[in-house]
């Protein structure tokens, strides 16, 4: 019975071209820190608009989480519509919505510009429940649908043979390949005078008119706008970013079923949740993608659980058998549901940021794209400031923060104090822990041929104790998300420095 190769489908079926490293100071219009959906799309956007535009990614093109995501393009963002009508409004709910589905068009109207392929299909996207508790929820999200005009309908069953109580279904939503649509946007991009760069990485900025992004590795990059765009912002202190926002991972198995697949996307709202989606594979056979199981970064059981419980489900409800590919992804919300985009603070006028996309970062990130493209050629927001990072988070927003930076807290002292009784004899090749020596954790990891890599186990994006991942091989930080290779090198931010290596 096979668990399928630890890789991403989307990556895998991709074919981006290399891009050389910045070593030198350069200068730039734009400059786009991040080579995601946001990323790309905005550059892309402005490229089109005859900015001369430079584009860095710390690793490669679409390896982010973009390279790791569902790739559902919709509207339906869980249950959000009546949650956004009691805080904000129906006129904020309305435009949350509109935007999202201008996302599914620009990728229709991409696809033909750029004469691409990129998978898209247009399908329904259902939020269910099998619980009877929950049944109340799906009916005022429906409510909230009719009062909205959103098209969709109030389901007692799925076409997908899985049980639910009561489901709330959105027509017209699509799903689509994400680093195809990506990869003939760098094409565009190239061709038209901007410049990429991978394995550049962004270390801080000097602010100014002006401003500076300065590079790890040596070099960089001053331009007269500059876009943030790496899921979490590497320059997060400016705004406090590193209190407003919440980290989670999920996962997804993906394999082949003996039954039909019924066309639709799938979300649960219950605990632990469930997501289901199809694709083609290189073969033209269909693919079904089962995620969820999802829990806040550097928490939780033996990270390795949560891909068998996703396989045992697909097993149970669709008698899947062979599972050709899993992988797990990151995200980020906000305190108040809505993203963060726009500039960084309301005194930084040449700083953007495009975050907290709460696990919908397809349309998110493009409709990042198309405010971040409006602010800077026109000056304007396109949806009426509701995302603007600057706004009051209200106060359910202040609670979450305090408890936000309780968590944190308490993870910086109680990371310290972890007891450990290991030695590195005691590890297993291809196995983790962490030891003491001289009153210090150090986290050693013994690779399949035995080399045993030894790090400082502190964070280096605030001081917190990093855990070990055992699905992914990394070292992850509980408390804002930084991930680290086995070696100690960065994944992914908002960390921007390596752990340090221990002899």
């Amino acid at each position: 019975m096979s668990k399928g190769k630890h890789e991403s489908y989307w990556i895998e079926t991709s074919n981006f071209p290399n891009y050389p490293k910045l070593k030198e100071d350069t200068e730039t219009e734009v400059c786009v820190v991040g080579g995601g959906i946001a990323g790309i799309t905005t550059a892309y956007l402005l490229t089109q608009k005859g900015f001369r535009v430079t584009l860095i990614e710390a690793l490669k093109l679409g390896h982010g989480t973009t390279g790791y995501t569902t790739a559902k393009l919709t509207a339906q963002h869980d249950l959000i519509y009546n949650q956004l009508i009691s805080k904000f409004g129906e006129e904020t709910a309305k435009i949350h919505y509109d935007a999202a589905m201008e996302t599914i068009d620009f990728v229709k109207e991409t696809e033909k510009e750029l004469q691409a392929d990129f998978q898209l299909s247009t399908e329904a996207a259902y939020v269910f429940t099998d619980e009877q508790k929950n049944v109340r929820q799906i009916e005022k999200e429906w409510e909230a649908y009719q009062k909205l005009g959103i098209p969709g309908s109030l389901e007692e069953e799925l076409p997908l043979p899985v049980s639910s109580k009561r489901a709330v279904k959105m027509d017209n939503q699509a799903q689509f390949h994400p680093l195809l649509f990506l990869q003939a946007m760098t094409e565009y991009i190239s061709s038209h005078g901007g410049r990429i760069y991978e394995d550049t990485r962004a270390e801080t900025i000097d602010e100014g008119e002006p401003a500076t992004v300065k590079l790890k590795d040596g070099g960089s990059v001053t331009a007269k706008h500059v876009v943030i765009a790496t899921h979490f912002p590497f320059y997060d202190f400016k705004g406090a970013y590193f209190a407003r926002l919440d980290v989670a991972r999920s996962y997804i198995v993906s394999g082949k079923s003996p039954l039909r697949y019924p066309g639709g996307m799938f979300i649960s709202m219950d605990s632990p949740s469930r997501s289901v989606r199809s694709a083609k594979d290189k073969d033209g056979e269909t693919l079904w993608l089962i995620g969820g199981d999802g829990h806040r970064t550097g928490k939780g059981k033996e990270m390795k659980e949560h891909y068998s419980n996703l396989r045992n489900w697909g097993r149970s409800q669709f008698e899947m058998d062979e599972f050709d590919y899993n992988w797990s992804s990151e995200d980020f919300m906000s305190l108040d549901s809505l993203f963060y985009i726009g500039r960084i603070t309301k005194r930084t006028q040449n700083l953007y940021v495009a975050t907290a996309f709460r696990k919908w970062g397809m349309s998110g990130g493009i409709t990042a794209a198309k405010e971040i493209t409006s602010l800077i050629a026109d000056g304007k927001s396109l949806y009426n400031d509701i995302y603007d990072p600057a706004r009051s988070d209200g106060v359910k927003g202040i609670t979450t923060l305090a408890k936000n930076m309780v968590e944190v807290g308490t993870e910086l002292v109680s990371g310290k104090l972890e007891k450990t009784n290991k030695s590195i004899d005691d590890l297993e090749q291809g196995e983790a822990g962490k030891i003491r020596h001289n009153g210090k954790l150090v986290g050693v990891y013994k690779d399949n041929e035995g080399t045993v890599h030894k790090v400082d186990t502190t964070c280096t994006h605030m001081g917190c104790e990093v855990h070990w991942n055992d699905a992914e091989t990394t070292w992850d930080c509980p408390c804002h998300g930084s991930r680290f290779r086995a070696s100690g090198e960065v994944i992914e931010g908002p960390a921007v420095k390596d752990l340090k290596k221990i002899d």
